[in-house]
């Protein structure tokens, strides 16, 4: 009876030996006794990390302008000015962005000081355009200019963008005015403004309300019926004479 017990208990030793020498079955063992028991769809939920979705980029901040500091006009700078880039805020609390351009020949200042000139305009441009070479020929012939984007436009700043306002735009020229004033190199009793296109409108309104512009330019087409492309196309015009009354 001992010796049957003693065989049976060799025969399960042999063939648990034989089932340990075997890589298949010990790695299902293995993978037996490290599988944990299944959780309930709550406690896997609360237990694994959340998957990670794509951030959208931050948005950028208007309020704070971010100027390049490199010449990106259009058009190449002049051996005849400094140029420099300015900021200056409207009563909206709008910081606006210039580019200002003082004549090196400083025998063009009368008293010191040099004539002045805001130029803004067309309506969808930006300074380092046709504004900005209008500013800078000026420059050229002896006044000191600012070419600025107008708010919510360029490196202005304002929200939301690409748009226009006729109050701000007007009072855009009249900040542009403020900062000519103050300037210690500026006669603010010779400060001018051109609105190219669109923005024509905008510098006479700003004449109009504001009595330190003394000139007033606004570089506007206008009557094109008059002025056809082809001799065909739209017939020509001829403006009628208004007479002036004797008196106002």
């Amino acid at each position: 009876m001992k010796s049957k017990i003693l065989t049976a208990a060799f025969a399960v030793l042999t063939a648990g030996a034989m089932m340990a020498c075997s890589p298949e079955k010990e790695n299902n063992a293995t993978q037996g006794a490290a599988k944990p028991a299944a959780q309930p769809a709550t406690e896997i939920a609360a237990t694994q990390p959340a998957t990670e979705t794509a951030q959208p980029a931050p948005e950028k901040d208007m309020n704070k302008l971010n100027l390049t500091t490199e010449w990106d006009k259009v058009f190449p700078l002049s051996e005849k000015v400094e140029h420099s880039k300015v900021t200056f805020k409207n009563h909206f609390g709008i910081e606006l962005a210039a580019d200002l351009y003082i004549p090196k020949d400083t025998s063009l200042k009368a008293n010191g000081k040099f004539p002045a000139i805001a130029v803004s305009g067309p309506f969808g441009a930006i300074k380092e355009q046709s504004s900005g070479l209008y500013a800078q020929h000026m420059a050229e012939r002896g006044f000191l200019t600012i070419a600025f984007d107008p708010s919510f436009t360029g490196e202005s700043g304002g929200e939301p963008r690409y748009m226009n306002s006729p109050d701000i735009n007007t009072e855009d020229f009249m900040a542009s005015v403020d900062f000519l004033s103050t300037r210690d190199n500026v006669d603010p009793e010779r400060i001018g403004i051109i609105g190219i296109c669109g923005w024509g409108g905008m510098a006479i309104n700003a004449a109009g309300i504001d009595t330190r512009v003394k000139a007033t330019v606004a570089s506007t087409m206008y009557d094109r019926a008059a002025y056809p492309q082809t001799a065909t196309s739209i017939p020509q015009t001829t403006p009628t004479p208004v007479t002036k009354p004797a008196r106002l």
